[in-house]
């Protein structure tokens, strides 16, 4: 072999190694560069400037009424159609008193919404094989079979209590005592604020209401118990499974349990407000006696738990409602079959699954209200949603949703059409 003929080979195979290391080495690079790419994190980036659009002033303009009407300090909206974000924005104040204007990437108690979030991390347990919906609650072959309940159940009944009876508010509670922590303590004779085993307690060892299923009652005490058993199947709290398993996945990363107090609020959190007349400054939820303003002091919101203890701003609860809607532009975190058990339809005396309606012609909506906000999630049967949170509590109470529900109806007749074609998501 020529001396010319080896170097050519030697030459060739040289060329060829680099080659092959180049394309590893970049390979490599691209692979580590998309592992290093974080999360579009909505609430770091989203401001008010983004939706000032000149075509729907009107529309900031019919908010601002309503928020007028109803003595709102503030409020943010959010608007996604076929799963894309087209619109978010703030309204008046986050935080009156220290002149901190709402934007688009503050977060708030979503009250009841918090159902929705709970009832999504059932379906992904049941997904995964590790319940269903059908399996029952109490009793020897129950999920929640150990001794802190046994011992309390003196109603056989409730042994027919199934996953989906908690869900739907058909369980048969005669009592809901979440929001009266001071009528607890002195039905116990308690000398601290009621725990979770207390409401257990005074709800538990009295006869049910109906038979389970046969009819509904809507039970905050029966979410607690959903919450109990995402953790005693998980084996995680509640609140870490629910963060890692259900709303990370969704794309939200800054939804946490609220505090109770104004001095347990998050940096980007709201100061809340409650609406003016009796009823405003209660007596503190521990019996200290000291007065408080119902929004802070009022009630025990952690303990509220998956029942209405969430909060969150309106552009991620848009980014959840699109991750559990079965539309493909964003990819679901539930089952197709999830999906439709979370929204089928049977009448308008049967609760969804989380929703409080899912109309096939009106749309699905869940709201909510706490002292101190009201907030309503609609997806209409065409795929716009709408999400508005207001950090301030009005006289009319759950009934202020059907007022925000006519405004959204109201706002997309005029505005719809001229929402932009983008998507804030991305």
């Amino acid at each position: 072999m020529s001396k010319r003929l080896i170097l050519g080979i030697i030459s060739f195979i040289s060329i060829a190694v680099i080659l092959t290391a180049i394309v590893v080495v970049s390979n490599n690079r691209k692979e580590n560069l998309e592992e290093e790419v974080p999360p579009v994190r909505l609430n770091e980036v989203l401001t008010n400037e983004m939706s000032d659009i000149p075509e729907l002033y009107a529309l900031d303009k019919k908010v601002k009424s309503y928020m007028r009407r109803w003595h709102m300090k503030g409020a943010s909206l959010a608007i996604t159609r076929g799963d894309s974000l087209l619109y978010a924005k703030g309204y008046g104040w986050a935080d009156e008193e220290n002149e901190v204007e709402m934007a688009p990437g503050n977060i708030m108690r979503m009250a009841s919404v918090s159902k929705l979030i709970t009832a999504t991390g059932i379906m992904v347990l049941q997904d995964r094989g590790q319940l269903n919906i059908k399996d029952t609650v109490f009793g020897p072959s129950g999920i929640l079979n150990d001794t802190t309940f046994t011992e309390l159940i003196r109603d056989k009944n409730h042994y027919k209590i199934t996953v989906e009876h908690l869900l739907r508010h058909q369980g048969g509670f005669r009592r809901d005592p979440l929001f009266s922590s001071r009528d607890v303590m002195h039905q116990l004779k308690l000398d601290h604020a009621p725990e979770a085993e207390d409401f257990y307690k005074v709800v538990l060892n009295r006869r049910l209401k109906f038979a389970p299923g046969s009819w509904q009652s809507y039970s905050n005490f029966g979410y607690l118990l959903l919450s109990k058993i995402i953790e005693k199947v998980s084996g995680q709290p509640y609140d870490e499974f629910i963060k890692k398993e259900v709303l990370e996945p969704a794309g939200c990363y800054d939804m946490h349990i609220g505090g109770i107090y104004y001095k347990d609020k998050r940096e980007n959190e709201v100061r809340y407000y409650t609406h003016e007349g009796d009823g405003k400054y209660i007596e503190e939820y521990t019996d200290s006696g000291v007065m408080v303003e119902r929004c802070y002091g009022g009630n025990n919101i952690p303990m509220l738990s998956g029942a209405g203890a969430w909060c969150g701003s309106p552009a991620e609860i848009a980014r959840f409602v699109a991750s559990i809607d079965g539309r493909p532009e964003v990819k679901d975190i539930i089952s197709k079959e999830s999906v439709e058990l979370m929204t089928g339809y049977y009448d308008k005396d049967t609760f969804s699954l989380g929703w409080n309606d899912t109309h096939p012609d009106k749309g699905w909506s869940r709201s909510g209200t706490l002292a101190g906000t009201t907030a309503l999630v609609k997806l209409f049967p065409d795929g716009e949603c709408w999400v508005f949170i207001s950090n301030t509590s009005t006289w009319k109470g759950p009934r202020q949703a059907k007022y925000t529900d006519a405004l959204f109806r109201s706002c997309r007749e005029l505005f719809s059409g001229k929402l932009p074609c983008r998507n804030l998501f991305e």
